[in-house]
């Protein structure tokens, strides 16, 4: 493997929140060239109408459809007392970085990860002497993110499918998939990254799993939400037409719900995909659970921290908490973490092809998937709920006692627990 720069390890708590666009006073333009991303609702009579002057991004059915009009469009929609015009949310992906003022990718050394196989690596698989990972065949892995460098040493090969959803052009572009964030790509290889040709790289969960690489978040780590909807239903959509064992991985969130995320989660499940999604970085406090992790169809996933409490590993404070009035039930409500995992200070594959160091539930969430991928190809014959049922079933082997309202048994920081390979 050649050399080339080392990225400096930066500690980035990961935090999503939606933002919706700042609006004039209703009526009011106050700049003729100003385009909006819209959701318009109402009958389908209207809705038709409607189409022939705007044209469609998203078509969501009786959920409406979404598409980008001009300051006079706009003002004309909003005269039509026969639909409903909703701006849509745009999410915002937020860094805190550590003290360091090392900006990332500005120092140098070698291209070789620190260690092959990172604390996360070795606690999922419970062996701390782990040089390697293995599993994941015949599973696709749907990471849903910023991009994903696909040609990096530790991932080329692994790369089925690279589609944007950002563009303004187009609401799909096949064949590109460029991450300049780096979260992706972080996300991309805690899942399923191979250690590259000579095995000198880093590895993920299930190095064997195929990746679908949907970029729905732009290089400065925002998009919108209709955007993120499209690319879930695709993914569902794909996993039917190549008759795939499908695990739709999201590392992004907001603090609201939103109608057309929670809508094809609903979907993507119903049509066979397991649905994995960050929990958030908003806790320690209750009921800060994001969505789309905190829907009852996602399994929502809490960050672990490489500390021992109470005898167990301990769940980050940054972590986003979720309801403790439905603690010790094991049963999945809306805003309930499911699982937790490795989430802070893990070392992953990054952007230029080197490798960075980044914390979150962000991090998290891949080693679920990763870990869901290998359960899976192990019993292609089980449905996404037993497939489910057992990551919970796993999870309950080793119960979380660290951290800020851990408890015995099922609690709102750690969910069921860790859900481990062996």
């Amino acid at each position: 493997m050649r050399k080339k720069r080392k990225i400096a390890s930066a500690l980035l708590a990961l935090t999503m929140g939606f933002s919706l666009f700042a609006t004039a006073a209703y009526g009011e333009v106050t700049d003729s060239k100003e385009t909006y991303r819209v959701i318009i609702k109402g009958p389908s009579s209207e809705k038709a109408k409607a189409k022939e002057t705007t044209g469609v991004r998203w078509d969501f059915g009786s959920d409406g459809y979404s598409t980008t009009v001009n300051a006079k469009q706009y003002q004309a929609l909003l005269k039509n007392k026969n639909l409903s015009i909703e701006k849509v949310p745009e999410v915002q992906l937020d860094r805190i970085e550590s003290a360091s003022k090392d900006k990332i990718g500005t120092t140098a050394i070698t291209s070789l990860p620190s260690d092959r196989t990172p604390w996360g690596m070795q606690a999922i698989y419970n062996d701390p002497n782990i040089t390697s990972t293995s599993g994941g065949a015949g599973i696709k892995i749907a990471v849903l993110d910023t991009g994903v460098y696909i040609n990096h040493y530790d991932l080329v090969g692994s790369g089925e499918q690279c589609k944007d959803f950002t563009q303004s052009s187009s609401a799909l572009v096949n064949g590109t998939c460029t991450d300049r964030n780096g979260h992706g790509t972080h996300v991309a290889g805690s899942a399923l990254a191979h250690g590259a040709s000579d095995g000198l790289g880093i590895y993920g969960v299930a190095p064997q799993s195929k990746l679908w690489a949907y970029k729905v978040l732009t290089d400065s780590g925002s998009g919108y939400s209709d955007d993120i909807a499209g690319a879930i239903r695709h993914a569902a959509d794909e996993a039917v037409r190549t008759g795939s064992k499908v695990i739709i991985s999201m590392s992004l969130g907001s603090s609201g719900k939103d109608t057309m995320i929670a809508s094809a989660v609903d979907y993507a499940y119903s049509k066979g995909t397991l649905v994995v999604a960050a929990a958030g970085n908003d806790g320690y406090a209750a009921n800060t659970i994001g969505y789309p992790g905190a829907l009852k169809n996602a399994v929502a996933v809490a960050a672990l921290e490489n500390v021992q409490q109470n005898g167990t590993y301990r769940v980050a404070d940054f972590s986003s908490r979720g309801n403790p009035s439905t603690d010790a039930d094991f049963v999945i409500h809306e805003r309930d973490v499911e699982i937790s995992a490795p989430g802070k200070d893990i070392q992953s594959t990054w952007y230029d092809g080197n490798y960075n160091t980044i914390s979150g539930t962000s991090m998290a969430t891949p080693h679920v998937s990763g870990l869901a991928a290998k359960i899976w190809s192990s019993n292609l014959s089980w449905s996404n709920t037993q497939l489910r049922s057992e990551l919970q079933r796993r999870a309950k082997l080793y119960d979380i006692k660290g951290g800020y309202g851990a408890a015995t048994g099922d609690d709102y920081a750690s969910g069921f627990g860790f859900a481990r390979v062996r």
